[in-house]
Order: structure tokens, then C-alpha cells, then sequence
């Protein structure tokens, strides 16, 4: 039987519009990107692992470290199209997007956005992705945390920056769930999502993997419990050197 073979691409952009060389930033004597590619490899479930950038500085940064790096030959619009360029030459089955601001990524939730795949034996699913439960009020009605909202099936029927759903009945249990932008495909669906149009909801909310829904196709959430730090603000770097510090402090 042919071993499924397994990448991670790191899409990795210098230009951030909320918070320009926030890969660059320093956490715990690395940078931003070095920790998440190390991290990425460290959970030991992948074939190769790769940070794919348009970016000279970024790709130093890498390269001079031995870390496995691919230079961008177009301007993209999401990491997605970003990915999709560089393994269209690279002989793989499936590829995780892992973003580039999440330093704190783990084997647990992985693993679990993996399984997907191994359960799914008639490969009706391209696309997979991760959500957590979230309660905090702030982050429930932050525009920089995405919400997705799910059938019972845990097929995503929407994602949004706002808060989704509306709780209108106070009576009724309601559970918010963020959106964490790691993404999993088979590689077809991955090369066929550039071909794809944006359209009207996608281009107002910023949320690529809406692109997906607006052209009727399905994609399965996977919940873990671990929630991590997206850096998109410097508020979200301090958030993460207090949490590196922490995990990294001598213990008595």
C-alpha cells in the first residue's frame, strides 16, 4: 500500500496590513516565523516542511537557519493561492497550511485535523480545518477573530468577523466557535481552489476560505481545545512573549 505522503507549507508574508514585519518580531531570541516553522517540524507528523514567502528577508531568515524555504513567483491574494503555487511541483497527497503568525502550534490539534483523512476512505472530503470554542466577550466581537458557524455534521456553513450566531433568545444555549487559519487539502482541490473566483463575500469579509463555500464546496471542522496566539497586533506579540516566557521559565 502507497504511504499518503504529507507536507506542511508555511505561507509567510513580510507586508502584514495590521501589523507590517510582524514575522520578524522577536519571541524568546527567535523570530516569529523561525519558531513557527520549528514548531511545525517539531510535531514530527510531516514528510517536509516548508515556509513559502515573497519576501528576501524572510526567506534568509530561513534558509540561513537550514530550514527547508520556497521563494513566491506571483503576488497572491491569500496564503492558499500562495501554497498552491509551490506544490504544484512537489509530489505530495496532502498539505497543511500552517500560518505563519502561530508560533505556539502543536501535534494535539494537528493530529486531530489529520484524522480527518485517514477516516475519510472514499476521499469525499478536500478541505478540513480547525475551530475552538470560545466565551470572552472581547474576542467574540473582535474583527481580528474569525467565527465559524457549522451544521450538525460539522460542515461549515459560514465564517465571519462578526460575531456569528446572533444570540437573539436569551434563553437559548449559545456557543461561539474562533476559526484557527490552519487548513488541510488533498493536493487537487488545493491547485483547483486558485482557479477560483473571489467573490462579493469573500473580497468583504477578507476570509479566503469563504471562496470555498461561494463555489458550493464543503469544508469539515475539526474542535480542539487548545486555543494558541494568532499574532495580528503588537497587544497579540506581548500576549506571546508572556506565554513563551512562561513555558520556557526554569522550574523550582
Amino acid at each position: 500500500m502507497t504511504k499518503t505522503k504529507i507536507i506542511a507549507m508555511i505561507p509567510a508574508r513580510y507586508g502584514a496590513s495590521r501589523f507590517p514585519a510582524k514575522l520578524m518580531q522577536n519571541l524568546g531570541g527567535e523570530t516569529v516565523i523561525y519558531r513557527t516553522y520549528q514548531a511545525t517540524v517539531n510535531t514530527g507528523l510531516f514528510d517536509s516542511v516548508y515556509v513559502v514567502t515573497d519576501s528576501q528577508i524572510i526567506f534568509d531568515e530561513i534558509k540561513n537557519k537550514g530550514g527547508e524555504v520556497l521563494m513566491s513567483v506571483k503576488a497572491h491574494e491569500s496564503g492558499s493561492d500562495r501554497i498552491a503555487e509551490a506544490v504544484a511541483s512537489i509530489d505530495c497527497d496532502i498539505v497543511v497550511n500552517v500560518q505563519g503568525d502561530e508560533p505556539f502550534t502543536e501535534k494535539d490539534s494537528l493530529s486531530k485535523l489529520l484524522n480527518v483523512f485517514k477516516e475519510d476512505i472514499n476521499k469525499e472530503i478536500d478541505l478540513a480545518s480547525l475551530m475552538v470554542n470560545i466565551k470572552n466577550q472581547d474576542e467574540i466581537n473582535n474583527p481580528n477573530c474569525v467565527k465559524v458557524i457549522t451544521d450538525k455534521d460539522n460542515f461549515a456553513l459560514y465564517f465571519s468577523r462578526s460575531p456569528i450566531p446572533f444570540h437573539r433568545d436569551s434563553t437559548v444555549e449559545t456557543q461561539y466557535f474562533k476559526h484557527k487559519g490552519v487548513y488541510a487539502f488533498r493536493k487537487a482541490p488545493l491547485l483547483e481552489f486558485t482557479k477560483l473566483s473571489i467573490q462579493q463575500l469573500e473580497a468583504s469579509e477578507k476570509i479566503e476560505c469563504i471562496r470555498f463555500l461561494e463555489h458550493g464546496k464543503k469544508i469539515k471542522m475539526v474542535e480542539t481545545t487548545i486555543q494558541g496566539i494568532e499574532i495580528d497586533t503588537p497587544e497579540d506579540l506581548a500576549k506571546a512573549q508572556a506565554l513563551w516566557l512562561d513555558n520556557n521559565s526554569p522550574q523550582i
